[in-house]
């Protein structure tokens, strides 16, 4: 059952791939595959391989990839990911040596690929399981590590059809998990000295990312003399409600950094936000746009110093299906989190609204009253500034548990 799922999501790939872009990517990337990896890797000793989903499980790995490349400098490192949301925007990324697109979880596909790398130590991230791909590094006796794990109890590894996820879980070498829960689960089926509880190495990584903090001389300009929301990922259905907080309250001004950055997008954003200016229109000198009230942010890769400039942070998502995006961002400048009710799958989430650093709403008086109330009150909005920060920092350290498993492993 698990070898012809393989092959009908292979099918639907090919059907779509011919009206959708992302589709289309998915397939050529893995074009002559085996080709291109095995005249890139070459006959290389030493590989680390690191698998990730998409962008998302990538910046979720990252912390502990700097860190293996500082710490094992005679190793290689391969990165692969599943998605082209991922492998698109980080093909070129220069802290690996090699970024791949992982080929179809085949027993063929994963033998080749297995024989090419012969990776040293493989690591996925946070849920990829390819049963195929882990059968082939525990027959071969290659150490496989999951890290930032989250095992929810409706997954298939608690269920009676999930004989297939349950062998996955055993072929690792070691389990990293997020959380009490998650250890708990798991340890149902794994024994418990296969698994540590780690935490999520995405604080590590926000971690970094505010301490290596430069500022931006062009939002500074923008700010001056306003107070700040600075709202990030948004899509369509936040920027409804940005738009009425906006008119309810009169003296607030709003940076907006989007999900999407399409032509489509920034026309509809346009024409919701009348008379604001674009971040691109900011380097233009005397066009006035440092006087508007809403700036959007028309590039990527600014959003996570952007919170920095922020009284309030509003997380986009929460009215998606999918849920919300990144809160860690945000809360690690020690600024108060806003987002909609879509959080649930998402502990960080859970965890700031428990320490009063977040707060979530479902209706545009909801997100207007909690706004008011915490520009209003200074005293207030210290304290929830303070506990946002105080939750990101007191919960940083995963990467260094992994790290010191393999030193203690004597990898």
């Amino acid at each position: 059952m698990y070898n012809i799922s393989v092959r009908l999501y292979q099918l639907a790939i090919l059907i779509a791939s011919l009206f959708n872009k992302k589709a289309k990517l998915w397939l050529e990337g893995r074009k002559d595959i085996f080709n291109r990896l095995q005249k890139a890797v070459g006959n290389e000793e030493k590989i680390i391989w690191m698998h990730c989903a998409s962008l998302g499980e990538f910046e979720q790995g990252r912390p502990v990839l700097e860190q293996l490349r500082l710490q094992y400098p005679q190793h290689r490192l391969l990165l692969t990911f599943f998605s082209p949301s991922g492998y698109e925007i980080r093909k070129n990324y220069t802290g690996v040596d090699w970024v791949f697109y992982l080929p179809l979880d085949t027993r063929i596909n994963a033998e080749q690929f297995i024989n090419i790398v012969k990776p040293s130590l493989s690591i996925f991230v946070k849920y990829e399981y390819w049963y195929h791909y882990l059968n082939q590094l525990h027959q071969k006796n290659i150490p496989v590590l999951l890290i930032s794990a989250i095992f929810r109890a409706n997954a298939p590894f608690f269920k009676w059809y999930g004989g297939v996820h349950r062998a996955m879980a055993n072929y690792f070498s070691q389990l990293f998990v997020q959380n009490q829960e998650s250890y708990e689960r798991i340890s149902v089926i794994v024994p418990s000295e296969k698994i540590t509880l780690a935490g999520d190495t995405r604080f590590d990584r926000v971690k970094t990312i505010a301490d290596s903090f430069e500022r931006l001389p062009l939002i500074e300009q923008f700010i001056t003399g306003k107070k700040i929301l600075v709202a990030g990922s948004t899509w369509p259905e936040d920027e409804q409600m940005l738009k009425k907080l906006l008119e309810k309250q009169d003296n607030l001004s709003l940076i907006i950094a989007p999900h999407e950055i399409t032509d489509t997008h920034l026309r509809f954003l346009r024409e919701t936000f009348s008379g604001a200016a674009f971040y691109s229109e900011l380097k233009k000198v005397n066009n006035g746009a440092s006087a508007a009230r809403v700036l959007i942010v028309d590039n990527i890769g600014m959003l996570s110093k952007l919170y920095y400039y922020s009284m309030v942070s509003y997380i986009g998502g929460g009215f998606k299906k999918s849920g919300i995006h990144n809160t860690l961002e945000a809360a690690v400048y020690g600024k108060p989190v806003l987002f909609g009710p879509n959080y649930q799958k998402f502990a960080e989430a859970i965890g700031l609204i428990k320490s009063k650093g977040a707060f979530t709403y479902t209706t545009d008086t909801e997100l207007t009253q909690l706004t008011q109330s915490l520009l209003n009150h200074e005293e207030q909005l210290m304290q929830y500034s303070h506990n946002a920060g105080e939750f990101v920092a007191a919960h940083t350290g995963a990467t260094n548990l992994i790290l010191r498993w393999l030193r203690k492993t004597a990898f």
